[in-house]
Protein backbone atom coordinates (compact mmCIF):
# COMPACT_ATOMS: atom_id res chain seq x y z
CA UNK A 1 0.00 0.00 0.00
CA UNK A 2 2.63 2.41 -0.92
CA UNK A 3 3.19 0.26 1.88
CA UNK A 4 4.30 1.94 5.08
CA UNK A 5 3.70 5.47 3.80
CA UNK A 6 0.10 5.05 2.77
CA UNK A 7 -0.79 2.96 5.81
CA UNK A 8 0.89 5.36 8.23
CA UNK A 9 -1.00 8.34 6.81
CA UNK A 10 -4.32 6.46 6.91
CA UNK A 11 -3.86 5.32 10.52
CA UNK A 12 -2.84 8.83 11.62
CA UNK A 13 -5.95 10.28 9.96
CA UNK A 14 -8.17 7.55 11.46
CA UNK A 15 -6.99 8.17 15.03
CA UNK A 16 -7.31 11.95 14.64
CA UNK A 17 -10.79 11.78 13.12
CA UNK A 18 -12.19 9.41 15.76
CA UNK A 19 -10.98 11.66 18.58
CA UNK A 20 -12.25 14.77 16.83
CA UNK A 21 -15.66 13.23 16.03
CA UNK A 22 -16.28 12.46 19.72
CA UNK A 23 -15.15 15.94 20.79
CA UNK A 24 -17.35 17.67 18.20
CA UNK A 25 -20.43 15.65 19.12
CA UNK A 26 -19.97 16.51 22.80
CA UNK A 27 -19.68 20.18 21.83
CA UNK A 28 -22.91 19.89 19.80
CA UNK A 29 -24.77 18.40 22.79
CA UNK A 30 -23.72 21.29 25.06
CA UNK A 31 -24.03 24.15 22.55
CA UNK A 32 -26.66 23.12 20.00
CA UNK A 33 -24.36 24.33 17.17
CA UNK A 34 -25.32 22.86 13.79
CA UNK A 35 -21.77 23.44 12.58
CA UNK A 36 -20.60 21.13 15.36
CA UNK A 37 -23.13 18.46 14.40
CA UNK A 38 -22.17 18.69 10.70
CA UNK A 39 -18.48 18.58 11.58
CA UNK A 40 -18.95 15.58 13.89
CA UNK A 41 -20.71 13.69 11.08
CA UNK A 42 -17.94 14.78 8.71
CA UNK A 43 -15.25 13.41 11.03
CA UNK A 44 -17.20 10.20 11.57
CA UNK A 45 -17.56 9.79 7.80
CA UNK A 46 -13.83 10.42 7.39
CA UNK A 47 -13.11 7.72 9.98
CA UNK A 48 -15.25 5.30 7.99
CA UNK A 49 -13.41 6.32 4.84
CA UNK A 50 -10.04 5.49 6.37
CA UNK A 51 -11.49 2.14 7.42
CA UNK A 52 -12.55 1.53 3.81
CA UNK A 53 -9.05 2.36 2.53
CA UNK A 54 -7.46 -0.07 4.99
CA UNK A 55 -9.99 -2.76 4.03
CA UNK A 56 -9.30 -2.20 0.32
CA UNK A 57 -5.56 -2.52 0.91
CA UNK A 58 -6.07 -5.80 2.74
CA UNK A 59 -8.38 -7.28 0.09
CA UNK A 60 -5.99 -6.23 -2.71
CA UNK A 61 -3.31 -8.55 -1.30
CA UNK A 62 -5.31 -11.71 -2.06
CA UNK A 63 -3.72 -14.20 -4.43
CA UNK A 64 -4.93 -14.47 -8.02
CA UNK A 65 -7.57 -17.09 -8.74
CA UNK A 66 -8.79 -18.81 -11.95
CA UNK A 67 -11.76 -16.45 -11.93
CA UNK A 68 -9.54 -13.40 -11.32
CA UNK A 69 -6.26 -14.37 -12.99
CA UNK A 70 -4.76 -10.88 -12.72
CA UNK A 71 -5.35 -10.67 -8.99
CA UNK A 72 -7.24 -8.16 -6.87
CA UNK A 73 -5.05 -5.06 -7.09
CA UNK A 74 -7.95 -2.91 -8.28
CA UNK A 75 -9.78 -3.47 -4.99
CA UNK A 76 -7.86 -0.41 -3.79
CA UNK A 77 -9.40 1.69 -6.57
CA UNK A 78 -12.90 0.40 -5.81
CA UNK A 79 -12.68 1.27 -2.13
CA UNK A 80 -11.19 4.69 -2.90
CA UNK A 81 -14.18 5.32 -5.18
CA UNK A 82 -16.52 4.27 -2.35
CA UNK A 83 -14.79 6.86 -0.16
CA UNK A 84 -15.76 9.62 -2.59
CA UNK A 85 -19.38 8.43 -2.54
CA UNK A 86 -19.48 8.35 1.27
CA UNK A 87 -17.88 11.79 1.47
CA UNK A 88 -20.47 13.15 -0.98
CA UNK A 89 -23.57 11.56 0.54
CA UNK A 90 -22.88 11.32 4.26
CA UNK A 91 -20.58 14.31 4.65
CA UNK A 92 -21.56 16.85 2.02
CA UNK A 93 -25.31 16.31 1.68
CA UNK A 94 -25.86 16.06 5.44
CA UNK A 95 -23.96 19.30 6.03
CA UNK A 96 -25.97 21.11 3.36
CA UNK A 97 -29.21 19.86 4.89
CA UNK A 98 -28.15 20.96 8.39
CA UNK A 99 -27.00 24.35 7.09
CA UNK A 100 -30.31 24.93 5.31
CA UNK A 101 -32.29 24.00 8.42
CA UNK A 102 -30.19 26.30 10.62
CA UNK A 103 -30.56 29.23 8.23
CA UNK A 104 -34.30 28.62 8.03
CA UNK A 105 -34.69 28.13 11.80
CA UNK A 106 -31.75 29.90 13.48
CA UNK A 107 -31.21 29.82 17.23
CA UNK A 108 -28.54 31.29 19.48
CA UNK A 109 -25.50 29.18 20.32
CA UNK A 110 -25.36 28.15 23.97
CA UNK A 111 -22.16 27.49 25.93
CA UNK A 112 -20.08 29.00 23.14
CA UNK A 113 -16.78 27.95 24.75
CA UNK A 114 -17.53 24.28 23.92
CA UNK A 115 -17.60 24.60 20.12
CA UNK A 116 -14.76 27.13 20.06
CA UNK A 117 -12.54 24.96 22.27
CA UNK A 118 -13.29 21.80 20.32
CA UNK A 119 -12.67 23.52 16.98
CA UNK A 120 -9.27 24.77 18.14
CA UNK A 121 -8.41 21.25 19.35
CA UNK A 122 -9.64 19.74 16.07
CA UNK A 123 -7.60 22.17 13.96
CA UNK A 124 -4.46 21.18 15.89
CA UNK A 125 -5.19 17.45 15.56
CA UNK A 126 -6.02 17.69 11.85
CA UNK A 127 -2.85 19.71 11.27
CA UNK A 128 -0.76 16.84 12.65
CA UNK A 129 -2.67 14.35 10.46
CA UNK A 130 -2.26 16.59 7.39
CA UNK A 131 1.45 17.01 8.17
CA UNK A 132 1.86 13.22 8.26
CA UNK A 133 0.10 12.84 4.90
CA UNK A 134 2.29 15.55 3.35
CA UNK A 135 5.46 14.00 4.75
CA UNK A 136 4.60 10.52 3.43
CA UNK A 137 3.50 11.90 0.05
CA UNK A 138 6.78 13.77 -0.39
CA UNK A 139 8.59 10.41 -0.35
CA UNK A 140 6.89 9.40 -3.62
CA UNK A 141 5.88 12.76 -5.12
CA UNK A 142 9.30 13.58 -6.56
CA UNK A 143 9.29 16.80 -8.60
CA UNK A 144 5.56 16.72 -9.31
CA UNK A 145 3.38 19.61 -8.19
CA UNK A 146 0.66 18.74 -5.70
CA UNK A 147 -1.95 19.03 -8.43
CA UNK A 148 -0.05 16.63 -10.70
CA UNK A 149 0.59 14.26 -7.80
CA UNK A 150 -3.16 14.02 -7.10
CA UNK A 151 -3.89 13.46 -10.80
CA UNK A 152 -1.09 11.01 -11.64
CA UNK A 153 -0.72 8.92 -8.49
CA UNK A 154 -1.51 5.26 -9.18
CA UNK A 155 -1.87 4.44 -5.48
CA UNK A 156 -5.10 6.16 -4.37
CA UNK A 157 -4.61 6.18 -0.59
CA UNK A 158 -2.32 9.19 -0.16
CA UNK A 159 -4.23 11.51 -2.53
CA UNK A 160 -7.49 10.55 -0.78
CA UNK A 161 -6.08 11.22 2.70
CA UNK A 162 -4.49 14.48 1.52
CA UNK A 163 -7.75 15.82 0.10
CA UNK A 164 -9.74 14.62 3.11
CA UNK A 165 -7.37 16.30 5.55
CA UNK A 166 -7.30 19.48 3.49
CA UNK A 167 -11.11 19.51 3.37
CA UNK A 168 -11.27 18.86 7.10
CA UNK A 169 -8.93 21.74 7.91
CA UNK A 170 -10.75 24.21 5.67
CA UNK A 171 -14.08 22.95 7.00
CA UNK A 172 -12.95 23.48 10.59
CA UNK A 173 -11.89 27.04 9.78
CA UNK A 174 -15.28 27.68 8.15
CA UNK A 175 -17.04 26.23 11.19
CA UNK A 176 -14.94 28.40 13.52
CA UNK A 177 -15.75 31.51 11.49
CA UNK A 178 -19.46 30.66 11.43
CA UNK A 179 -19.63 29.95 15.17
CA UNK A 180 -17.59 33.07 15.99
CA UNK A 181 -19.86 35.31 13.92
CA UNK A 182 -22.93 33.72 15.50
CA UNK A 183 -21.51 34.40 18.98
CA UNK A 184 -20.46 37.99 18.23
CA UNK A 185 -23.65 39.02 16.42
CA UNK A 186 -26.09 36.85 18.33
CA UNK A 187 -27.43 35.67 14.97
CA UNK A 188 -27.53 31.88 14.70
CA UNK A 189 -27.90 32.15 10.92
CA UNK A 190 -24.11 32.54 10.64
CA UNK A 191 -23.70 29.09 12.12
CA UNK A 192 -25.98 27.77 9.39
CA UNK A 193 -24.03 29.60 6.67
CA UNK A 194 -20.78 28.09 7.95
CA UNK A 195 -22.38 24.63 7.87
CA UNK A 196 -23.65 25.18 4.32
CA UNK A 197 -20.15 26.19 3.18
CA UNK A 198 -18.73 23.01 4.75
CA UNK A 199 -21.22 20.91 2.77
CA UNK A 200 -20.35 22.61 -0.53
CA UNK A 201 -16.61 22.13 0.16
CA UNK A 202 -17.07 18.40 0.89
CA UNK A 203 -19.08 17.85 -2.30
CA UNK A 204 -16.38 19.58 -4.39
CA UNK A 205 -13.68 17.36 -2.86
CA UNK A 206 -15.86 14.28 -3.36
CA UNK A 207 -16.32 15.10 -7.04
CA UNK A 208 -12.55 15.52 -7.53
CA UNK A 209 -11.90 12.19 -5.79
CA UNK A 210 -14.59 10.44 -7.82
CA UNK A 211 -13.15 11.73 -11.10
CA UNK A 212 -9.61 10.63 -10.26
CA UNK A 213 -10.54 7.18 -8.95
CA UNK A 214 -12.88 6.63 -11.89
CA UNK A 215 -9.92 7.08 -14.22
CA UNK A 216 -7.96 4.49 -12.24
CA UNK A 217 -10.91 2.08 -12.30
CA UNK A 218 -11.19 2.39 -16.09
CA UNK A 219 -7.51 1.50 -16.38
CA UNK A 220 -4.55 3.84 -16.73
CA UNK A 221 -1.34 3.30 -18.63
CA UNK A 222 2.08 3.45 -17.01
CA UNK A 223 3.64 6.86 -16.54
CA UNK A 224 5.71 8.37 -19.34
CA UNK A 225 9.00 7.65 -17.54
CA UNK A 226 8.15 3.96 -17.03
CA UNK A 227 6.99 3.60 -20.65
CA UNK A 228 10.34 4.88 -21.88
CA UNK A 229 12.22 2.56 -19.53
CA UNK A 230 10.24 -0.42 -20.83
CA UNK A 231 10.87 0.51 -24.47
CA UNK A 232 14.58 0.87 -23.81
CA UNK A 233 14.69 -2.45 -21.98
CA UNK A 234 12.88 -4.27 -24.78
CA UNK A 235 15.38 -3.53 -27.54
CA UNK A 236 18.72 -5.32 -27.41
CA UNK A 237 19.80 -4.32 -30.93
CA UNK A 238 20.51 -7.90 -31.91
CA UNK A 239 17.45 -10.13 -31.88
CA UNK A 240 14.92 -7.47 -30.82
CA UNK A 241 15.53 -4.54 -33.14
CA UNK A 242 12.61 -2.26 -32.27
CA UNK A 243 9.21 -1.93 -30.59
CA UNK A 244 6.47 -1.96 -33.24
CA UNK A 245 3.77 -0.98 -30.74
CA UNK A 246 3.13 -1.35 -27.03
CA UNK A 247 0.33 -1.07 -24.49
CA UNK A 248 0.60 -0.83 -20.70
CA UNK A 249 -2.14 -1.08 -18.08
CA UNK A 250 -2.14 -0.79 -14.30
CA UNK A 251 -3.77 -3.91 -12.81
CA UNK A 252 -3.28 -2.24 -9.45
CA UNK A 253 -1.13 0.53 -7.99
CA UNK A 254 1.91 -1.75 -7.87
CA UNK A 255 1.24 -4.19 -10.70
CA UNK A 256 1.64 -3.37 -14.37
CA UNK A 257 0.65 -5.31 -17.47
CA UNK A 258 2.86 -4.87 -20.55
CA UNK A 259 1.82 -6.07 -24.01
CA UNK A 260 4.07 -5.35 -26.97
CA UNK A 261 4.72 -6.39 -30.54
CA UNK A 262 8.47 -6.47 -31.10
CA UNK A 263 10.48 -6.66 -34.29
CA UNK A 264 12.92 -9.58 -34.64
CA UNK A 265 15.35 -10.62 -37.39
CA UNK A 266 13.64 -12.55 -40.21
CA UNK A 267 16.24 -15.33 -40.18
CA UNK A 268 16.22 -15.93 -36.40
CA UNK A 269 15.26 -19.41 -35.24
CA UNK A 270 12.34 -20.08 -32.89
CA UNK A 271 14.79 -20.94 -30.12
CA UNK A 272 16.65 -17.64 -30.59
CA UNK A 273 13.40 -15.65 -30.55
CA UNK A 274 12.17 -17.45 -27.43
CA UNK A 275 15.47 -16.72 -25.68
CA UNK A 276 15.30 -13.06 -26.77
CA UNK A 277 11.77 -12.74 -25.38
CA UNK A 278 12.76 -14.27 -22.05
CA UNK A 279 15.76 -12.00 -21.65
CA UNK A 280 13.68 -8.98 -22.71
CA UNK A 281 11.17 -9.81 -19.97
CA UNK A 282 14.02 -9.97 -17.45
CA UNK A 283 15.29 -6.57 -18.57
CA UNK A 284 11.81 -5.04 -18.28
CA UNK A 285 11.33 -6.36 -14.74
CA UNK A 286 14.76 -5.06 -13.75
CA UNK A 287 13.99 -1.62 -15.17
CA UNK A 288 10.38 -1.40 -13.92
CA UNK A 289 9.84 -3.90 -11.07
CA UNK A 290 6.05 -3.44 -11.01
CA UNK A 291 5.85 -4.82 -14.59
CA UNK A 292 4.78 -8.28 -13.46
CA UNK A 293 2.55 -9.44 -16.33
CA UNK A 294 4.31 -9.28 -19.71
CA UNK A 295 3.14 -10.51 -23.12
CA UNK A 296 5.50 -10.10 -26.09
CA UNK A 297 4.58 -10.93 -29.67
CA UNK A 298 7.46 -11.25 -32.18
CA UNK A 299 6.94 -9.98 -35.72
CA UNK A 300 8.92 -8.87 -38.77
CA UNK A 301 9.10 -5.11 -39.09
CA UNK A 302 7.77 -3.77 -42.38
CA UNK A 303 8.63 -0.29 -43.63
CA UNK A 304 5.60 -0.40 -45.93
CA UNK A 305 3.22 -1.31 -43.11
CA UNK A 306 4.73 1.36 -40.90
CA UNK A 307 4.33 4.00 -43.61
CA UNK A 308 0.68 3.03 -44.05
CA UNK A 309 0.00 3.74 -40.39
CA UNK A 310 -1.22 1.63 -37.53
CA UNK A 311 -4.27 -0.54 -37.98
CA UNK A 312 -6.83 0.51 -35.32
CA UNK A 313 -8.55 -2.87 -35.52
CA UNK A 314 -5.40 -4.78 -34.57
CA UNK A 315 -4.09 -2.25 -32.04
CA UNK A 316 -7.09 -0.55 -30.43
CA UNK A 317 -6.84 2.20 -27.89
CA UNK A 318 -4.94 5.00 -29.60
CA UNK A 319 -1.56 5.81 -31.14
CA UNK A 320 1.46 3.55 -30.77
CA UNK A 321 3.41 3.91 -27.56
CA UNK A 322 0.43 4.95 -25.41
Amino acid sequence: MSASGGTKAIVAALVANLAIAVAKFVAFLFSGSSSMLAESVHSLADSGNQGLLLLGGKKAKREATPQHPFGYGRERYIYAFLVSIVLFSVGGMFAIYEGYEKIKHPHEIEAWYWPVGVLVFAIIAESFSFRTAIKESNQTRGNLSWKDFIRRAKAPELPVVLLEDLGALVGLILALVGVSLAIVTGEGVWDGIGTLCIGILLIIIAIVLAAETKSLLLGEAAGTEDVEKIKTALVDGETVTRVIHMRTLHLGPEELLVAAKIAVQHDDTAAEIAHAINTAEDRIRAAVPIARVIYLEPDIYSETAAAAGENPASTPGGPAGH
